[in-house]
């Protein structure tokens, strides 16, 4: 069995004022191919297929082409799981016909669905998939009650680990005595995983405690999303696929990839797949002068930049350089200034646009201005205003 693991395509993404179409088409596009070279038994897709809960319709119009196409190909096994910014609605809408085209579709992992998927190939069963996505706090709610915030996040990823571990049982016992991997997909963040700047707080607190090794000794394969690095955890079989194209500057000098996982039987051999790259992200930091010299270098006009500028005369300079990238006819978002308080002598200077923030960052600044002097009340504060986000942002 060849499984195609990937994650995190955050479909109708608004980058900066951008979208992400071309770039997404011509991922899809790829993947489609890899999936015919390869000679793909199973692919799963391990959530975030969309940026957020109500994605522009050229989004939708591309995750359903995709389908169609991926449906009529030699891939006889699709596995799609909600992330935390798919919205469950949206999913769900299409999943009796989806399923008549053998595309598994799991929103929310309650139990009016099912989650135990057979890997079925050439009408024999080849793999058990444990098909768990985002895990939503009402899914595990039954040990929520706690008064403490401390409390909570525990029995949160106790809550979680007993999911798996009913998910797993329910497998092993459909797998009887057959020599077949049982695999978990996961949308979450595991201890000890490396974050970029792009990814959302996804749980009250963020602090879950599942590490790889809960994972590894349980499932022969474990297909994570949320993440987009891609990377193992601890056990070479505890992976991440990442996002398929840079969701952030602070990705941009980042190889994409997908994951292949072969099995033969339950011997398993991973190989990582380097996704082509259609629109370099660049960030260039220095003085004026610097920076001028590398837009002139600068060759693929589909480049994306952000500068980080450090000049005795920044708001000067930061003219000349966007005069300058709109002469080369390069797309510059972003100029940011370094060392803005050194150099301006201005205390809590800060330049930087909406569109880099998100609701928490503005909510934790506005708190700071507050000088609440009882952290616990702080911390509590911040938490509540994280899960009003959650709700909001995953209706």
């Amino acid at each position: 069995m060849k499984i195609l693991h990937t994650s995190d395509w955050h479909l109708g993404q608004n980058f900066m004022g951008k979208n992400r179409r071309d770039e997404h088409e011509a991922f899809l596009t790829w993947l489609l191919e890899t999936v015919e070279k390869e000679h793909i038994d199973l692919l799963i897709v391990a959530g975030d297929i969309f940026d957020t809960g109500t994605p522009p319709n050229y989004a939708l119009e591309l995750y359903y082409n995709t389908l169609t196409k991926l449906a009529a190909s030699s891939c006889q096994n699709i596995i799609v799981i909600a992330g935390n910014h798919d919205s469950i609605a949206t999913l769900k809408a299409p999943k009796q016909l989806l399923e008549a085209l053998h595309i598994h579709v799991i929103a929310s992992g309650d139990a009016s669905e099912n989650k135990i998927i057979p890997v079925l190939k050439d009408g024999e069963l080849t793999g058990i998939v444990c098909a768990v996505p985002f895990l939503h706090d009402y899914v595990v709610r039954q040990s929520l009650n706690s008064e403490s915030m401390s409390d909570k996040e525990s029995a949160l990823s106790k809550g979680i680990k007993e999911h798996y571990k009913e998910v797993y049982n329910e497998a092993l016992q459909r797998k009887g005595t057959k020599d077949i991997p049982i695999i978990a997909t996961g949308h979450l963040t595991t201890l000890g995983a490396k974050r970029s700047e792009s990814e959302r707080d996804i749980y009250i607190g963020n602090t879950l405690n599942i590490d790889s090794d809960f994972f590894g000794d349980y499932f022969d394969y474990v297909a994570l999303g949320h993440l987009h690095i891609n990377q193992k955890v601890g056990s070479e079989h505890v992976r991440y696929s990442g996002s398929p194209i840079p969701l952030s500057f602070s990705e941009a000098a980042s190889q994409k990839k997908v994951n292949i996982v072969e099995f033969k039987g339950t011997d398993m051999r991973v190989r990582e797949l380097d996704v082509p790259l259609y629109r370099p992200l660049l960030v260039l930091r220095g003085d004026s002068s610097f920076v001028m010299e590398q837009l002139e270098s600068i060759d693929d006009k589909r480049t994306w930049l952000e500068v980080h500028l450090n000049d005795a005369n920044p708001f000067h300079a930061n003219e000349r350089i966007r005069a300058k990238a709109q002469e080369l006819d390069l797309t510059l978002l972003a100029v940011k200034i370094d060392k803005q308080e050194q150099m301006l002598g201005v205390k809590d200077f800060d330049v930087i646009s909406l569109d880099e923030l998100k609701p928490i960052d503005v909510f934790e600044r506005r708190l700071q201005k507050e000088e609440i002097e009882d952290e616990a009340f702080e911390k509590e504060l911040l938490l509540t205003f994280k899960k009003v986000v959650d709700e909001v942002q995953n209706r």
